[in-house]
């Protein structure tokens, strides 16, 4: 009796200790962080709390900027510009547009109680160094000077700044104090050949540079492209500023690379780099570091692990991607951070106090093309899958007016109203940039309708959906599946959009009642 007792108790033992494992597993950060287009990533660390900026590239607001009080859970504080700059290739006019383009990789800093955020648009030619006191009340300092410094990175040396930028040739130069740019007669060749040490078949030559410091030795981190091969993380390493550097490959995993160092108060470090993850972008991977003779050791036996030692993630929603009622109060700002236009709206021709609790658009200037309509409202989609819905009014809408619920990309797909010969249809269009084709169309007549945009990225799946319904509840199919494709063009992850533009430039207009996500189809 006693030794079943005794054999009872033991099975139960294990079966508490086999949860707590599965518990403790389940409680354990997972790669990628986020699970969202967040590239080009900088990233400083102030006292205990974590800073990054990202490249959101055509986007307005642009440089966005996020905090973290674990690495792993980030929430958006601000945007280093509202608008880059008055031009037509920004302000989608004249047929022209910045997709790709706008500003690129930033360099985030903090010296002496300054922040400084700096980047370069292909699009202006320009470098700019954006700085503040207060990193999450924004209040960003704008200095700019030409030409374009590709893919830059800054550093401070005592009170002299310096900047480092290049292509498979590195060079350094002196900043001036005032950041209106650099010291004449400063500029030097840091590193000859920085893709040297990923070997001959050179693809994509060394870029993205990222200095950092660590017992008196600078590391220089920069990401090459073999032919054929993977992103690959190159690290060079010196006693000096000006060199001589060494170098040598520290990753090469599942194509997760470019980035740089960060460290945790209690000595821990992490490489903070990022995977190109199919349509949902690129996502920021977390892969532990230990120093072995001075040098960083990415990742686990070459490795870079799916689950670091970093606390669970709660997810993207509300930090990164959120949902809105619409209904700011007085007082606080006109779209929460989560949202960017695609490229610099039209103030004129949107609003929220129109009319009290709705997101008011106005159908844009007539366009043929989705892609050069204006004041297209965006947030991230994100993975493994996702959906939103929204609520529209489309008593305003006139003639040759469409609005509704877009996944954009080159290749997206649309739901939403369209004004036909006075008649209302709610339409499903698929479009690759070039030319778009309705795939589905149907007749009604009420003026308010909830539409859902669904994305599936499951290993890579990369499908888009979209559906309606006439009470919110039951929901119907409509058109086809968008097999969804990262381009290059676009550079960028899927976005949910909301938009209203005309055939006709006409002045009418739709309302959004809400906007809803979730992290489930």
């Amino acid at each position: 009796m006693w030794n079943r007792f005794l054999g009872i108790i033991i099975v139960l033992i294990f079966v508490v200790i086999g949860e707590l494992s599965v518990m403790a597993q389940a409680s354990k950060a997972r790669n990628p962080i986020i699970f969202a287009d967040v590239p080009d990533m900088s990233m400083i660390r102030v006292g205990d709390t974590w800073y990054m900026s990202s490249t959101t590239m055509h986007m307005s607001p642009g440089v966005p900027v996020m905090k973290s009080n674990d690495l792993v859970n980030w929430e958006m504080v601000g945007y280093a510009y509202d608008k880059l700059a008055d031009l037509d290739d920004l302000n989608l006019i004249e047929g022209k547009n910045a997709y790709g383009k706008g500003t690129w990789a930033s360099s985030l800093r903090y010296h002496n109680g300054i922040y400084y955020l700096s980047t370069f648009a292909q699009t202006t030619n320009k470098t700019y160094i954006f700085t503040t006191s207060d990193i999450e009340s924004g209040n960003w300092k704008m200095h700019s000077f030409a030409p374009s410094y590709h893919d830059h990175t800054l550093w401070f040396e005592d009170d002299r700044i310096f900047m480092i930028w290049g292509g498979g040739r590195i060079q350094i130069a002196e900043v001036k104090p005032d950041l209106s740019g650099l010291v004449e007669g400063s500029v030097q060749v840091l590193i000859e050949n920085a893709t040297a040490p990923s070997g001959d078949n050179v693809g994509l030559p060394a870029e993205g540079s990222q200095l950092f410091k660590r017992h008196g030795k600078y590391y220089l981190f920069n990401i090459s492209w073999p032919r054929g091969g993977m992103r690959t993380v190159i690290v060079h390493r010196s006693e000096n500023l000006s060199g001589p550097y060494e170098g040598r490959v520290v990753l090469q995993d599942k194509g997760v690379a470019q980035g740089g160092l960060i460290d945790t108060p209690d000595g821990s470090w992490y490489a903070y780099l990022f995977q190109d993850c199919g349509a949902v972008g690129r996502t920021p991977w977390l892969v532990p570091v230990e120093w072995i003779d001075d040098w960083p050791v990415l990742g686990k036996e070459g490795k870079a692990p799916i689950e670091p030692n970093l606390p669970e993630s709660k997810g993207v929603i509300p930090g990164i991607v959120s949902s809105d009622e619409f209904d700011q109060q007085n007082g606080e700002m006109d779209l929460p951070l989560v949202w960017q236009w695609n490229h610099n709206p039209d103030n004129k021709r949107w609003s929220q106090s129109d009319r009290s609790g709705y997101l008011r658009l106005f159908a844009t200037e007539a366009v043929t093309t989705f892609q050069q309509a204006r004041n297209t409202l965006t947030q991230r989609t994100f993975g493994p899958e996702c959906s939103a819905t929204v609520a529209l009014e489309v008593s305003g809408m006139q003639e040759g007016d469409f609005a509704g619920l877009a996944l954009l990309q080159k290749v997206f797909g649309q739901v939403g109203v369209r004004i036909r010969e006075g008649a209302r249809y709610i339409e499903m269009v698929s479009g690759d940039g070039d030319q778009e084709v309705v795939s589905e169309r149907i007749a009604f007549d009420q003026d308010r309708l909830y539409l859902k945009a669904s994305c599936d990225y499951r290993d890579r799946t990369d499908k888009g959906s979209f559906s309606y319904s006439l009470d919110g509840i039951t929901w119907t199919p409509i058109g086809k599946k968008v097999d969804m494709v990262y381009s290059i063009p676009h550079f960028m992850g899927y976005r949910f959009g909301l938009f209203c533009y005309s055939s006709e430039g006409s002045p009418g207009f739709a309302d959004f009642d809400w906007f809803r996500v979730q992290s489930e189809l």
